[in-house]
C-alpha cells in the first residue's frame, strides 16, 4: 500500500523545498512500512490509515527540517547532536536522521517498546546516527545541542524535565499545532522564546508551528 504513496511524499518534499536523495526517499518509504507493521502490534500512534501517516506524521516532521538546517547552519557546529524527548514512533526523530545524515539523534522514551521500534528503525534502515534511549528524560546527564518534541507535553513541562540535557547555548525545538498562547503565558523566566514560526504541511489544512527557546541567559 505504501508504494503508492511515493509520489506525494515526493510531491511534498519538492513544495517543501528540500532535496534529498533516493535513497533517502527509500528510507522515508521504509520508515513508513516499519511504523505500519509495528503499529498493529504496539500502537505507537493513533494514526492507522497510511496515507494520514504520510501527512500527519511524515510530511508534518518533514516541514521541520528546512528550520532545523537553518539553525544549525547559524551554529556552525560540525557534528550537532540533537536529542528527541517522548518520540513515541520516532517521530520527527527519525525523519531528522534520515534527512541529516551529519546530525547525530538520540530518542528518549521511558516506554521499552518504543525505543525498541527506534533501535529497529536505525537497523533496517542503516542510519548509525539514530539511538534509541530507555530512561525518563529528567534522568539523563549528557547535553545536546538541540532538544526536540512533538506533541509531548506542555512547554513549561517539556522545558523543566529537559532542562539539565540543554546546552548553555542551545536550543529547544518545540513541534506545536496553533501557537499555544496558554502555555507561553507559563514559561519560566529561566527559558527564553526565540520565535514562534509557522509551517505550512503539504496535504494538511491545519495550523502547525516550531516554538524555538533557549536558556534565559543569567
Amino acid at each position: 500500500m505504501s508504494a503508492l504513496l511515493e509520489v506525494p511524499l515526493r510531491d511534498g518534499v519538492q513544495q517543501l523545498g528540500l532535496s534529498l536523495s533516493d535513497e533517502q526517499i527509500a528510507q522515508l518509504m521504509a520508515f513508513l512500512d516499519l511504523l505500519q507493521k509495528w503499529n498493529k502490534v504496539y500502537n505507537l500512534t493513533s494514526v492507522r490509515d497510511p496515507q494520514e501517516m504520510l501527512t500527519h506524521h511524515l510530511l508534518d516532521s518533514l516541514a521541520a527540517v528546512t528550520p532545523l538546517v537553518r539553525h544549525l547552519e547559524g551554529t556552525g557546529l560540525p557534528a550537532p547532536k540533537l536529542l528527541d524527548v517522548g518520540s513515541g514512533g520516532g517521530l520527527p526523530a527519525v525523519v531528522f536522521a534520515i534527512c541529516l545524515p551529519q546530525l547525530d539523534v538520540s530518542c528518549v522514551d521511558t516506554v521499552g517498546k518504543k525505543v525498541a521500534f527506534i533501535q529497529q528503525a536505525a537497523a533496517a534502515l542503516r542510519l548509525r546516527n539514530l539511538h534509541g534511549i530507555q530512561s525518563r528524560v529528567e534522568q539523563l546527564s549528557q547535553q545536546y545541542d538541540v532538544v526536540s518534541c512533538r506533541a509531548f507535553a506542555a512547554l513549561q513541562d517539556f522545558t523543566a524535565w529537559s532542562a539539565q540535557t540543554l546546552k548553555a547555548d542551545g536550543i529547544w525545538l518545540a513541534m506545536k499545532a496553533k501557537r499555544p498562547d496558554d502555555e507561553l503565558a507559563l514559561l519560566p523566566a529561566t527559558v527564553q522564546v526565540l520565535n514562534i514560526e509557522p509551517l505550512q504541511v503539504p496535504g494538511l489544512d491545519a495550523e502547525r508551528c516550531i516554538v524555538w527557546m533557549r536558556h534565559q541567559a543569567s
